[in-house]
């Protein structure tokens, strides 16, 4: 059976576009920011209250650090996927081509904008 799967309008790609991708790229990027945030988090606490005796205060102190850094991580890897993507659909919709070099050049753009506000 060699017939196509799905009916699709005249013209239209059988393929995502890099603008359909960016929001699974985003989300993504935020949920695995939050996940490993979250562990990270653990870790930190669980490090920072372990001669604290098991009760509410060490469980509120750690459940914050598993907050704050799970944000934290979410936040930054988000705003990492929102730049590359943007970067990824101008740079496609300019040179008007679907290829590897629009990839290396929003991966390029991205780090170099990330890396310009001074942070290691």
């Amino acid at each position: 059976q060699d017939t196509d799967e799905f009916i699709l309008p005249t013209g239209a790609n059988k393929t995502r576009g890099r603008f359909e991708l960016a929001f699974f790229t985003i989300g993504g990027c935020c949920m695995t920011g939050a996940t490993f945030g979250a562990l990270n988090g653990l870790r930190l606490g669980l490090k920072e209250t372990q001669n604290m005796a098991w009760s509410k205060p060490r469980n509120v102190q750690i459940l914050n650090m598993v907050t704050r850094q799970g944000a934290l991580w979410a936040n930054t890897l988000g705003s990492l996927a929102l730049l590359y993507s943007a970067f990824g659909v101008i740079i496609e919709k300019t040179r008007g081509a679907e290829d590897d070099l629009n990839t290396i050049a929003a991966g390029t753009l991205t780090g170099m904008l990330y890396k310009s506000t001074g942070r290691v």
